[in-house]
C-alpha cells in the first residue's frame, strides 16, 4: 500500500489522497507511503503495470 500511495503522489502534485484505515498498522503504512521517493525507473515500471 505504501508504494501505491507514493506512486499516486508522485504522478501528480495536485492529487488528494484520503486513504481509510481501521488500524494503527495501516495508518503507519499510509504515512510511510507519503515519505517514499520512487526513482524514475520505479515510476515507469508502475505506470506500465497500471495500463
Amino acid at each position: 500500500m505504501s508504494v501505491a500511495l507514493a506512486w499516486l503522489l508522485q504522478r501528480s502534485p495536485n492529487i488528494l489522497l484520503i486513504p481509510g484505515t481501521s488500524s494503527t498498522a495501516h495508518l503507519r503504512q499510509n504515512i510511510a507511503g507519503a515519505g517514499l521517493s520512487l526513482s524514475h525507473e520505479d515510476l515507469t515500471e508502475l505506470d506500465d503495470i497500471s495500463r
